[in-house]
Formats: C-alpha cells, structure tokens, sequence
C-alpha cells in the first residue's frame, strides 16, 4: 500500500525507526517534513537518522513554529505527485496543516486520519472549531495518544472509527541499560521542556531536602530557564543542579546512562495535562528508574514500574527520591519492572504494527 505522511514530529532523529518498522511491513511510505520547527526550547533541525526503507522528504513550510497556523505551499503538488491510497496526517484536526492535508487526500481520493494528543476538552474559536468540525466529520480515521484523548474526540462528536496508540515507541537497540554502572554521587535527572508545568520548581524544592552526596542533571531548553536556576541559587543547590540545555536526540540514549533516578513532576494546568511523558519510557528502556507525578497519563505509563508521587507534593518527592537512593534493591527491582513494561508496551516495532494494522483496515 502506498501512504503518504506529513509530520513535524518526524524530524527527530530518536523517532524515526518506527518509520523504517512501518517501511518493513510492506508499505510504500513517504514522509513529508519541515525542514526544521521551531518552539519555546528553540530551534529543532532535520535530523536524517534512521531512514531505510522508505523516503523522508523536506517540504517547505509557512509560519514556521506557530502550532495552528503552520502550513505547507507545496503540499498539494507533493501528494498528487505521490498518489498516495492513504493519508497519514500526524496533527492535531484543529490545525491549518490538517485541514490542507485532508483536503487534498480528498481531491485525489486518498484515505485520510490524523492523530491526537489533546486530553483536556477545550472549545476553540472560529476559525478553527470550524475546521476541528470539518475535520471530524470528514476524517475517514482517527488515532489517539491516550484513551483521554480518544474520549475527548468522542465528546466533540467523532464518531468514525478510532484506535488509541500513542505517536511513537522507542527503540530497545538505542535505549539500553548501561553495560556497567559507573560510580558517583546519587545523580537525579529532568529531560524535556523547562516550562513551570512541567514542574522543576518542586523537584528543585524536594532534591533541596535530600541529604547527603547528590547531583541533579536538568536537560532541555525553555522559558523559564532563568528562573528554574535562579530557584537552585537560592535553594542552595546551584553547585549541585547541572542545567545542560538542549541537546540532540540522537545524543539522549548516553545521557540516561549518566542517571541513577529519572524525575517527571509535571503540574496540571486548566489547558494542560501530561499526554504521555516519552522521557519516563526512554528511562524504563535504559535501566533507569523512574519517578512520576500523577499528572496526565504519567500514572499509565509507569504502572507499577516506578514511583508516583502527587502532583506539586515536594515532600512526598523527596521521600520518593529518598527512598531510590538508600534502597538499592528497590531500585533494581524497578530497573527490571520498566525495561520489562517497557518491551511488553511501547516498542517501536509494537507502535509500527498496531498503525499498519489501522492502514489495513482503511485499505479493505
């Protein structure tokens, strides 16, 4: 079957090898992205990592980093020069992008389905709830990260078929526990945006807590940059938080082999709520133990794999980070926990099969 994808999110390079496993099932795959997106961390490039066996094609793009208005001029001519029989939309059905994608596949005859974080049901203004509107009656397909984001498609009235498979897995041969472990001083990490709900105000104020010989390594870029080191000086901890900014992501396989504990203390907004948390994955593949807030789908990810403390409670996550550092068996019983959660769920090679299962049933 020929698809054609149009996605943003590809032009990360970790992402990539559930193309390459969608490429393996017997799909003639093109992938359409930007050359580059650009958000509050800065600037993202094309990274061309993991690209055999099928096309990954830069497309030029308009209003570059505004998340509802970007578009592609080019698009059109680029579909119909594929013909795709399916059009993989991997955005949101209240975006510009969205709305030009499926109007082409509709044009051309081509299947269509987009896919969807949101899991916080929020009413949008003209123009874009029409659009959202149009979307959702015209879509032959949807797929949803989570199964709040399915249940808030269904309340804005999709009522076409459905499939919950979060946007990307990860990779067991890029993300693997480290063949030896280093000795050093009880070392926490933060990998993501550095934005005030992802929460480094409280896991600063609960490491502030913690004892003895610690480190803390906060990796990623973001706004509130300045004010998180700032919360470190005044904590006394400066010397102990690292901030390290943004880095590849081809680079983040080796940075978690410099982690004993991997912290995700997100903040629930009134627009806002962990979607999924790919950071708390990437540790489980790596051999690191994870620590969640119960924000979001944080708690469904982690399972019974690693520790839940509640979200904006600094006492009960420091207790938490206490507890992995002076309880060794603990933490290896949960490094065993999540690489197993992690193979059982969220493999590249299991997103890749559930999705062309989805492209097989829009086929017959």
């Amino acid at each position: 079957m020929r698809v054609l994808m149009l996605s943003k999110a590809c032009i990360v390079g970790i992402y990539q090898p559930k193309l390459e496993a969608i490429a393996r099932r017997d799909v003639d795959l093109t992938v359409l992205v930007p050359p580059s997106w650009r958000d509050e961390r800065g600037v993202q490039r094309l990274e061309r990592a993991h690209t055999d066996g099928y096309q990954l094609r830069e497309i030029p793009i308009r209003f570059n980093g505004n998340f509802h208005l970007h578009h592609y001029p080019t698009l059109g001519r680029a579909i119909h020069r594929f013909q795709p029989q399916i059009v993989h939309i991997d955005e949101e059905p209240y975006n510009l992008a969205t709305w030009q994608a499926l109007r082409h596949a509709r044009r051309l005859g081509a299947k269509a389905l987009f896919f969807s974080w949101q899991n916080i049901l929020h009413a949008y203004p003209p123009p874009f709830s029409w659009g959202e509107r149009w979307t959702l009656r015209s879509v032959d397909y949807a797929l949803a990260g989570s199964d709040a984001a399915a249940d808030v498609l269904r309340r804005k009235g999709y009522a076409g078929p459905l499939a919950t498979i979060p946007q990307f897995g990860t990779s067991p041969e890029l993300f693997q526990p480290a063949a030896m472990q280093r000795e050093r001083p009880f070392t926490i990490g933060y990998i993501g945006r550095i934005v005030p709900e992802k929460g480094l105000n409280v896991l600063l104020r609960a490491a502030a807590q913690l004892d003895g010989d610690w480190r803390l390594r906060l990796v990623g870029g973001g706004g509130d940059r300045a004010n998180a080191k700032a919360l470190a000086r005044s904590l006394g901890i400066g010397k102990k938080a690292a901030f390290i900014g943004q880095l590849p992501s081809t680079d983040l396989p080796s940075e978690y082999h410099k982690l004993d504990a991997l912290v995700l203390p997100s903040l629930t907004r009134a627009n806002w709520k962990e979607q999924f948390g790919r950071v708390l994955v990437e540790a489980m593949a790596s051999g690191v133990p994870v620590i969640g807030s119960d924000s979001g789908a944080i708690p469904g990810i982690i399972g019974a794999a690693g520790l839940i403390a509640p979200e904006g409670d600094v006492a009960a996550l420091a207790r938490a980070l206490g507890d992995l550092r002076d309880q060794p068996a603990l933490r290896s019983a949960l490094i065993e926990k999540g690489r197993a959660r992690f193979l059982a769920h969220f493999t590249q090679e299991r997103i890749a099969e559930a999705t062309v299962a989805v492209y097989r049933e829009l086929i017959s």
